[in-house]
């Protein structure tokens, strides 16, 4: 019913929020992607944690790493490429100074960790069996660190290494994916094959900024991820492909801002999503989406997010 203040005060539509990404259950599909939203400790002012499905804090490193050289981010048009290079304290000081705070947000918190070998991969997933998250997302996919997408661009590594990591860890593993690839469906099997729980796409796509008067570049890892909603074709067409080629579930990322952005992944396969860049000039936008995100679920004639799950005509 609309009043003379020409607000609708509808009652919000009784849908059911929650899904399931394999063992992972999650209160609802808007979660905020590693990278972009800190250790949440820095959001804490600007958004009510305790409303997301999901948090997934920086990536995780054994060793602590000082990352790259500045400039380590660039605006682009719609979107904005980084070279951060991973830059975080290490495994030990993760565990002790942020996973605490983390989990007292009663949110579910998903580790991103990243490693240099194959073996450092599946020793970071092992360290977490002692304490209690929700998760691990094995990030083979960071384009602007030395092999950081090894793992990512060639099926044999990849399957092995997620199925290492699944034989080492108690919890449920998300592999994260690169579009930097020829056939992200043969990717998107092979972590399948390997024993994904689910898979996340995309993660940003490679790029540089340059200075033509001077002749250097304006990132000092030389190349850097692209991100935000220049990249969202790329992902929705990824996420697509992925989905008709594997029976696990997706995370979709890239470019995602909008209510209309995570309908839009639900129905060409994804059963949630991660919000990223949009976190840096609008925090708020995963609260303004959940919030958004009954409604729009009941025009789409769906109880669930799940009913609308790869529901795309082709």
């Amino acid at each position: 019913m609309k009043t003379g203040s020409g607000k609708d005060h509808s009652p919000v539509p009784s849908v059911d929020l929650s899904v399931r990404l394999g063992r992972l259950e999650l209160p609802n599909p808007i979660l905020v992607a590693s990278g972009t939203f800190g250790y949440a400790r820095e959001m804490e002012q600007l958004v009510d944690l305790s409303r997301l499905g999901g948090i997934l804090p920086k990536t995780v490193t054994w060793e602590p790493r000082q990352g790259n050289e500045p400039w380590r981010t660039m605006e682009t048009p719609a979107g904005m490429l980084n070279s951060i290079g991973l830059d975080n304290d290490g495994v030990e000081a993760f565990l002790a100074h942020h996973l605490p705070y983390l989990t007292s947000l009663g949110v579910p918190v998903i580790v991103s960790v990243a490693g240099s070998s194959h073996d450092e991969f599946v020793r970071l997933t092992e360290r977490f069996n002692d304490v209690d998250i929700d998760g691990i997302e094995l990030n083979i996919s960071c384009p602007n660190v030395s092999h950081g997408i090894d793992f990512g661009i060639d099926c044999g590594l990849c399957e092995k290494l997620v199925a290492d990591c699944r034989q080492a860890t108690r919890w449920p593993v998300i592999a994260k994916l690169t579009p930097n690839v020829t056939s992200i469906a043969d990717v998107a099997q092979a972590a399948e094959a390997g024993g994904a729980d689910a898979i996340s796409l995309i993660n940003t796509c490679q790029g540089m900024a340059i200075d033509w008067r001077k002749q250097r570049s304006l990132l000092g890892g030389l190349f850097g991820g692209l991100s935000g909603p220049a990249i969202k074709p790329i992902a929705l067409r990824c996420v697509c492909q992925a989905a008709q080629a594997t029976k696990i579930p997706i995370i979709g990322i890239g470019g995602i801002a909008t209510v209309d952005d995570v309908m839009e992944f639900l129905v060409v396969g994804a059963n949630a999503v991660q919000l990223g860049t949009v976190n840096f000039y609008n925090p708020g936008a995963s609260i303004e989406v959940l919030d958004a995100l009954p409604s729009a679920l009941a025009e789409a004639g769906a109880a669930s997010p799940a009913e609308l799950v790869g529901t795309l005509e082709v």
